[in-house]
């Protein structure tokens, strides 16, 4: 394994260290130190996995094809943004705007993440992206979500009295599942959302993505899933189409 001092170093020169690494062939690179460097594992291809000592700044895995990244400890705001393939896997908690514009690979958080993830999340052609949060989420989680599957687990609900998930839930959601582990209030939905439960078949689906998720954090699949999910789906393929001039 390579390792990189990330002290004290200026984002583009650590980013430039990690490239140059990737392009060598380096499949496993440990970055010590990260204190906030913006923009770590955005447009890397290939096989590689990277381990995060630290907190990484904003962007994180960016337009990213085909990475792990692994991180230790918390990560900030815009993860995966427009990223078409790979995995991120944070131990700790989450920032706000993940996955916007997602096209496929796999966000995995032990923790609670912020408002707006997901947005503008959509899939591209047979990929299908994935977020799944083991805490609560802020608003608007889901926003104009037009494809790919979104979980939320609220793992360690009862240390604290917060909500599992901010207002405005699924707003604009015209594609895609959202899949909440507990009750859902209606009223924090948007309008174009519906709200079932889950048949066998969606069950299937829920467990293959909940065992990928609880390898990464060793965690017990049947422990999750002995509390029931509620499934979220648009009621409308075009949400606002009243609203378009034609």
């Amino acid at each position: 394994m390579l390792t990189i001092d990330a002290k004290g170093i200026y984002y583009r020169e650590l980013n430039s260290k990690v490239r140059d690494a990737v392009s060598k062939g380096e499949k496993e690179i440990l970055l010590k130190n990260v204190n906030g460097q913006y923009y770590i594992g955005d447009g890397l291809r290939g096989e590689t996995t990277i381990t995060i000592d630290g907190v990484p700044g904003n962007d994180l895995a960016a337009f990213m094809d085909g990475p792990t990244l692994i991180i230790k400890n918390n990560a900030q705001d815009n993860i995966g943004n427009t990223m078409n393939s790979g995995k991120v896997i944070i131990h700790g908690n989450a920032g706000d705007v993940l996955g916007y514009g997602m096209r496929g690979g796999k966000l995995h958080i032990r923790g609670d993440v912020g408002y707006r993830v997901g947005i503008h999340m959509k899939g591209y052609k047979k990929q299908n992206p994935v977020i799944i949060a083991g805490g609560k989420a802020g608003d608007f989680f889901g926003e104009y979500m037009a494809g790919g599957v979104l979980i939320l687990l609220n793992l360690d609900g009862k240390k604290d009295d917060r909500p599992m998930v901010g207002d405005y839930l699924g707003t604009g959601m015209h594609g895609g599942i959202i899949f909440i582990r507990g009750d859902v209030d209606k009223k924090l939905c948007g309008a174009e959302v519906g709200i079932t439960d889950l048949d066998n078949e969606d069950n299937k689906f829920l467990k293959e993505y909940l065992e990928d998720y609880c390898k990464d954090f060793n965690l017990k699949t049947e422990d999750i899933m002995r509390v029931g999910f509620k499934k979220l789906i648009p009621a409308s393929l075009r949400p606002y189409g009243n609203l378009y001039a034609y």
